[in-house]
């Protein structure tokens, strides 16, 4: 009786998609008496919806086997595709191709006339998209298409459209490949399609906008993915790669604890237990966030984890680099970024921090040429956001140049374009090369106030290298130093430059117990408890060191 009872509740939450209801009895059913392959099946449905990837994939092999012993083939392919596509998600490539040529011999090696074979060709033709064969991808995934439309089957229509708006999107037709994926969330919002695939979906095309700076449409998809994950109980919300995004997003309109919060269940995710191919990405996003809150050791050290997952550090550590007063480091490594970057969308995602760095470098040359790339990438990918930012480069050019009234229209596109995206850092940037601009042209007023306003943002965001940065333009008389010693001093500025105590002790020629005396005395005096608190004083009050 206590089987039958945990089973009949056990489907009914399934039924009702209560993911943790279904696990739990599911779970309980099986340990009681082993289940047969259709239970086995939706146990590790629940599992895999409620996050517990390494217990589904042993429960789908189960109900693979259990399908193969009453001679349900196609059914036990459907397990493997499961199997697959996660193997696929985690770059485990060996073992997908295991498991795919096993079902394809099932199969009788694409004899047999089922809608399986269409659900072969999905993790077949990401494969050939991964290894850069494009146009290949694109018609096999029009082929899935095709045997989805004719054994009605929503799944797989859903995945090969997915596959087949990536593909466009890679062969340079945005706008085709945009439409596949509004019609694929369409179908995900209407119900159309199963938990597992409906997840799949949301976060890929949730990335695929992301890719081509089209955060709107990302932003729109991501809190249509919250309603619908609210709506299953036990949901785990978000992969590890959609918390990244998620956490993308956030830092675009302000919130970055909570960025920083996603960031880092990101990260934790996609490293254990093993590390995954989009672990770089989360860690670099927590790079990011901690570069932009003047946290450079923790960037340094989120940087560093992103290059040991695979992911280039860049351009995040050569900002890092530039913000510490490593002028040169920083443009050596932004030219080679760009040389490297040939997909438009690389490049693209370079080029911002690229005409920084060589503002910086003194080289308005290479920041002119920069500038203009993004204008064209913009012009090609007709997404507001990179809109927005070749505004700000090109402003950013035409100021250093001289041309202040040039430099004037173009940052005010740039501000525009960051309101109506609600950027409010990337707002406050442009308004304080606004406020330069106006001073440049002998309007001294506007400039106190474009600066000024910019400076609250900054203060407000936590963004103290920033803040410290516009507080220096407006050339407001220094704070005082907290009462620091002339060692005390050294020590911040060095703390502020992401040192450890032991590389200042070998800087300064002390002990590393000096140190970290004078560190707990800088501490007591500035009223903080942290380095990064320390930093932010550092930026705020002038104190920062600065190399050439």
């Amino acid at each position: 009786m206590g089987v039958a009872a945990d089973l009949v509740r056990g489907r009914g939450a399934f039924d009702k998609h209560d993911w943790t209801e279904a696990h739990a009895n599911l779970r309980a059913a099986d340990a009681r008496s082993r289940l047969e392959a259709e239970d086995l099946e939706r146990l590790a449905i629940a599992a895999m919806l409620t996050g517990l990837e390494e217990e589904s994939a042993q429960v789908f092999q189960r109900a693979h086997n259990a399908y193969l012993k009453s001679n349900e083939t196609e059914r036990a392919v459907r397990c493997a595709i499961h199997l697959i596509m996660s193997l696929v998600n985690r770059g485990e490539m060996a073992q997908a191709g295991g498991w795919l040529a096993r079902s394809r011999r099932l199969l009788d090696d694409g004899q047999r006339d089922c809608v399986e074979q269409g659900y072969l060709l999905v993790p077949a033709a990401l494969q050939t998209l991964m290894q850069g064969d494009v146009a290949t991808a694109s018609e096999m995934f029009e082929r899935a298409i095709a045997i989805a439309s004719r054994f009605e089957d929503h799944d797989l229509q859903a995945m090969g459209r997915l596959g087949r708006g990536q593909s466009l999107i890679g062969l340079g037709d945005v706008a085709a490949g945009v439409a596949y994926f509004d019609e694929n969330m369409v179908s995900v919002t209407n119900g159309e399609i199963s938990p597992i695939i409906a997840g799949v979906i949301y976060c890929a095309v949730i990335e695929g906008c992301r890719a081509i700076f089209d955060l709107r449409r990302a932003h729109e998809w991501t809190e249509s993915l919250d309603h619908w994950c609210e709506s299953q109980p036990g949901l785990v919300q978000f992969r590890g790669n959609c918390l990244t995004y998620r956490a993308q997003i956030m830092q675009l309109h302000g919130e970055w604890t909570e960025a920083i919060a996603e960031a880092g269940k990101a990260s934790a995710r996609l490293s254990t237990p093993r590390l995954q191919p989009a672990a770089g990405d989360a860690f670099y996003q927590l790079g990011e966030l901690y570069r932009l809150r003047g946290d450079f050791s923790a960037a340094e050290a989120a940087f560093t984890q992103a290059s040991h997952a695979g992911r280039s550090p860049h351009p995040g550590l050569a900002l890092v680099r530039l913000t510490t007063g490593y002028v040169a480091e920083a443009a050596a490594a932004m030219r080679r970024e760009r040389e490297e970057a040939q997909v438009l969308v690389s490049r693209a995602s370079i080029l911002p921090a690229f005409v920084e760095v060589m503002l910086a470098a003194g080289d308005l040359a290479a920041a002119g040429e920069g500038a203009e790339e993004l204008i064209a990438a913009s012009a090609t990918l007709n997404a507001p956001y990179l809109r927005a930012l070749a505004a700000y480069a090109k402003g950013s050019v035409q100021l250093a140049s001289g041309e202040h009234r040039q430099a004037l229209d173009s940052l005010r596109g740039a501000v525009t374009l960051w309101r109506e995206l609600d950027a409010p850092y990337e707002a406050a940037r442009t308004r304080a090369l606004i406020g330069l601009a106006c001073r440049e042209l002998g309007d001294a007023e506007s400039a106190a106030m474009e600066l000024d306003a910019a400076h609250r943002a900054f203060t407000s965001l936590g963004a103290a290298p920033d803040a410290a940065r516009v507080e220096a333009l407006s050339g407001k008389p220094a704070k005082p130093a907290g009462g620091l010693s002339a060692r005390e001093v050294e020590v911040v500025r060095l703390i502020a430059a992401g040192k450890s105590n032991r590389s200042i002790a070998t800087e300064l020629f002390i002990s590393e117990k000096t140190v970290a005396r004078h560190v707990s005395n800088i501490f007591t005096k500035l009223g903080v408890s942290t380095r990064a608190a320390a930093t932010a004083y550092a930026y705020e009050h002038g104190l920062q060191a600065r190399r050439t």
